[in-house]
């Protein structure tokens, strides 16, 4: 178990659903996010943190055992606000990591670094990025920094490419996608215990029947999902009604975001 845990983002929706099942893997819990957060337990505490700027990061950092990085832009923006959470953010909280005794970072990457590519397509860590929208780039950026500082530095992180952590499946496209909240914190519990890490890339997704993903290669965790979107499938195929088989949101696993455009021509 560790002392103390560092979860960025811990106001967002993800880090909501985690913060209950915390203490499962951490004595004390240090929050943080852009937003304030009242509703502190015990084991917990809160510090406002604005990702780009470095000092604040690097202080966030000082004195943790492990982080829990789910902070940053989560959806399709602007270029600036991608640019200040997810780019010169993700850069801030590996240096201060660096400098802080390397504490071990799970980084929340996405699907959406590999949203371009079709759902007959079966993808493992190896596949080259493809990603959908400028968060997925900003994801891909940030599996890279992960990758050179272990390189480099030796500062060990796992990168998960989540799926869709919600409480369920919402549409088709998440019957393959979806990740219980359960099965991600037991996949951090394996990283923070694990004799070695490196920087490895899995999909955070379910037991799910269907899957595009292959995770062999972060094998020796020994992850093993224990929940599935199974039980919702015929509820949500009912709900969905048929689906154009041309439309692009069903042919590629990024879904709805590879029809976004691009968001400066939204203005």
């Amino acid at each position: 178990m560790l002392g103390k845990l560092l979860l960025t983002g811990a106001a967002g929706g993800v880090g909501k659903a985690l913060r209950p099942l915390l203490p499962r893997i951490a004595q004390t819990v240090l929050l943080s996010d852009i937003n304030d957060i009242q509703d502190v337990a015990v084991h917990e505490s809160f510090r406002r943190c604005d990702l780009g700027d470095r000092h604040a990061v690097d202080e966030l950092v000082d004195g943790v055992d492990g982080i829990i990085h789910l902070g940053g832009i989560s959806v399709e923006k602007s270029f600036d606000l991608i640019l200040n959470g997810n780019i010169v953010g993700v850069y801030n909280l590996f240096e201060a990591a660096r400098h802080h005794g390397k504490p071990r970072i799970i980084f929340a990457s996405s699907n959406h670094v590999v949203g371009y590519y079709r759902r007959d397509q079966y993808l493992d860590s190896t596949a080259v990025p493809r990603p959908d929208s400028l968060y997925g780039v900003s994801k891909a950026f940030g599996e890279n920094m992960a990758s050179f500082y272990f390189d480099k530095f030796g500062q060990e992180c796992l990168s998960v490419r989540i799926g869709s952590c919600f409480p369920k499946p919402a549409n088709p496209r998440m019957l393959a996608t979806w990740l219980h909240v359960e099965d991600l914190l037991d996949l951090c519990a394996r990283a923070f215990e694990a004799p070695r890490l490196g920087h490895t890339i899995i999909y955070g997704a379910s037991g799910n029947d269907e899957t595009w993903w292959d995770n062999r290669h972060a094998a020796f965790l020994g992850w093993k999902p224990k929940h599935s979107s199974a039980q919702w499938r015929a509820e949500v195929l009912a709900e969905a009604g048929a689906q154009d088989p041309k439309d692009p949101a069903v042919i590629y696993q990024g879904g709805a975001f590879v029809t976004i455009g691009h968001p400066s021509d939204e203005a």
